[in-house]
């Protein structure tokens, strides 16, 4: 038998192989980090809430680790990330603040984690951007120890933000100026007839007065304007110097001769109505003691005072008129500055004037607007559908009466519907220098404001203009939806049947009142509608509402395919085969 020589290339290979073993073997066991990295896949993060959600132009993300018995290393140090990655690209979207954690043993700031177990809870608020919709949340880990440091494996806590809530509509509502326009309008004239002592007889130069002769004209004018008389009423006095019974009789006789002068009037002017009894209602006072009384007191007369009292001395009129005339004094005074004014008969005309009719406005103000009122020519605005039309019209009323806020305010209205905002915002102001307690201005300045960005001048606005219309809720509603205060949104809003009202029930937690909001709407059947109750089926766990509205929602705007892909509020459907039938 031969002797064989060892293979020492071998021998020393094998050598080297149980070194290194027990090298890797040390350095495993002199090295923590590789033991908590293994062992990574025990730690419990969670994230709420999950998906993550917008609210009030930010996104908070609350993060928390358990981490079990013996797993921490009592020197070991950890820095925990949450870190937002693009779903698709895996991209970083966004990288939060890194929490430290520390073994109870190691040195430095940071949270304790005891060796027999332990935890963290952290919550932060960040500013959303649109990056932030279709993401995946995940927490990465850097483990140190002593000189060594390890990145353990990333941890997938959530993924998505719900962006629900800007779908939110730029629908505020504007206010119009009304107008007070009426089919008919009141006319009236009012005159006096005086007379002679212890006479009903009208003097000629008493129908020659200005008041007498504003009455020949209204009477003219209702000629040309077609008047339609309504009532004459004369209320007839004597003056409380004679015996009462024959003052009494004076008065009526004087009712009845202011009758006759004033049906004499309407005869001359050949106005029919006016011949009518039935027109009139004669009402003869008698002695006129609270005129006596009135005209003492604002008289000069030395004894005013004692006039006074004795007329409230005495309830009989007789007993009155001797304690006056014994003031022998201040009668004659009486006589002649007091008294004769106290034989009259108070005559008042009432009318109502036909309203021009609809034709006639509309040529009025075109070819001659300052013959028409303003509330005409507000009035006439609303004849038309077409918003330029409304606009020139408008502006006419602003032109015509420049003093009056509503043609400045109608203006920025029609302009606002026009989207021509910043056009709008002068003319509100215009409003409101003319009237600075106009609410309605107020309103719709809160409109322009948010319209260009500025919630917090909106909101001011809208605060001044309380009390304008149910509008100024509806508007501060939606600021409420923008702020996240939902349960506010649904009670400004109430008794509207829109959109944003339907969201602020759903983002309120109120799916059922969402629906039928929205149902109720004009948005019922628009792209934006359907997809609104498909996010209602979505979290209803209605499959089929989700479907149908969904695909009625793409087929009405296919852009849609796109934003449904990557909303959160479909995540747990995203891997249904009908869903993605509907957004590939």
């Amino acid at each position: 038998m031969k002797n064989r020589k060892p293979n020492m290339m071998k021998s020393t290979y094998s050598g080297v192989a149980i070194v290194s073993a027990i090298v890797l073997v040390v350095v495993t066991a002199c090295n923590p980090l590789n033991k908590m990295n293994k062992k990574h896949g025990l730690v419990k993060y969670t994230l709420a809430p999950t998906p993550l959600e917008l609210h009030n132009d930010s996104v908070t993300i609350n993060v928390s680790g358990r981490y079990p018995e013996k797993f921490f290393n009592k020197k070991a140090v950890a820095t925990v990330k949450p870190v937002m990655k693009d779903a698709t690209t895996g991209a970083v979207v966004k990288e939060f603040d890194s929490i430290k954690l520390i073994g109870e043993s190691a040195e430095g700031e940071g949270q304790k984690i005891s060796w027999t177990g332990g935890s963290f809870n952290v919550t932060k608020t960040v500013p959303y951007t649109s990056s932030m919709e279709n993401v995946i949340l995940e927490v990465v880990v850097e483990g140190a120890y002593k000189t060594k440091t390890k990145a353990f494996e990333p941890v997938e806590i959530g993924k998505g933000t719900v962006t629900t809530p800007l779908w939110v509509q730029s629908d505020e509502k504007a206010i119009l100026g009304a107008d007070n326009f009426t089919k008919t309008s009141p006319r009236s004239v009012s005159a006096e007839i005086n007379y002679a002592i212890q006479t009903s007889v009208v003097r000629p130069e008493e129908l020659r007065q200005e008041d007498m002769q504003a009455v020949e004209a209204f009477i003219q004018k209702g000629i040309e304007f077609e008047y339609v008389y309504k009532n004459v009423s004369i209320t007839s006095y004597a003056s409380p110097d004679g015996e009462t019974s024959l003052n009494d009789n004076l008065a009526g006789d004087r009712a009845n001769s202011a009758t006759s002068a004033i049906k004499g009037l309407f005869s001359k002017k050949k106005v029919a109505a006016g011949k009518e009894d039935a027109l009139y209602t004669k009402s003869p006072k008698g002695e006129d003691w609270a005129g006596f009384k009135t005209k003492v007191q604002a008289s000069e007369i030395a004894d005013k005072d004692q006039i006074i009292r004795i007329v409230g001395m005495y309830n009989n009129d007789k007993e009155r008129e001797e304690a006056i005339k014994n003031l022998a004094a201040v009668y004659t005074e009486l006589a002649e500055k007091v008294l004769p004014p106290l034989r009259r008969s108070v005559i008042t005309i009432n009318a109502e004037e036909e309203a021009k009719t609809n034709e006639e406005l509309m040529e009025l103000v075109k070819s001659n607007p300052s013959e028409l009122t303003i509330e005409e020519i507000l009035y006439t605005a609303t004849l038309y559908n077409d918003l330029n039309e409304k606009l020139s019209v408008y502006k006419t009323a602003a032109q015509v009466h420049a003093g009056d806020w509503r043609g400045h305010n109608n203006v920025g209205y029609i302009l606002v519907m026009q989207n021509k905002i910043s056009e709008a915002k002068a003319e509100f102001d215009k409003a409101l220098n003319a009237d600075n307690t106009a609410k309605v201005a107020m309103n719709n300045l809160g409109v322009v404001a948010r319209l260009m960005g500025d919630k917090d001048k909106a909101m001011d606005y809208y605060e001044k203009a309380k009390g304008a219309g149910k509008e100024v809720n509806y508007n501060i509603g939606i600021l409420n939806i923008m702020g996240a205060k939902y349960d506010d949104a649904v009670s400004n809003m109430s008794g509207y049947n829109t959109f944003n009202n339907g969201l602020a029930q759903l983002l309120n937690g109120n799916t059922d009142g969402a629906l039928n909001t929205v149902e109720a709407s004009d948005d019922k059947a628009t792209a934006a509608g359907y997809y609104l109750k498909a996010i209602i089926g979505a979290r209803t766990k209605n499959m089929d509402m989700m479907k149908n509205n969904l695909k009625a929602a793409v087929e009405k705007d296919t852009t849609l395919k796109a934003k449904a892909k990557k909303d959160a509020e479909f995540l747990e459907y995203r891997t249904d085969s009908g869903f993605a039938s509907i957004v590939e």
